[in-house]
């Protein structure tokens, strides 16, 4: 085990080399996540990523409702 002066050095070593990794990955999940949901629901405000998810969603939670107009050729 690492002590005193040296312990305190590689402490400041790994916080900076754990402080690199971080800004070289960039993003996180979350905002990832976030970006890749494109369809919002007009009803419900809910996000959906794909127009075929979207077309199953908006069939089984809002069957009396008009289909929107971008779900019109979309198979589900």
């Amino acid at each position: 085990m690492a002590r005193g002066h040296q312990k305190i050095q590689s402490q400041q070593k790994n916080a900076k080399k754990q402080a690199e990794i971080k800004k070289s990955k960039g993003h996180d999940q979350k905002s990832a996540a976030k970006a890749a949901l494109v369809f919002t629901c007009g009803v419900c405000r809910s996000q959906m990523p794909d127009p075929k998810t979207f077309k199953q969603h908006f069939e089984s939670k809002h069957p009396k409702s008009p289909l929107p107009p971008e779900l019109e050729g979309v198979e589900a």
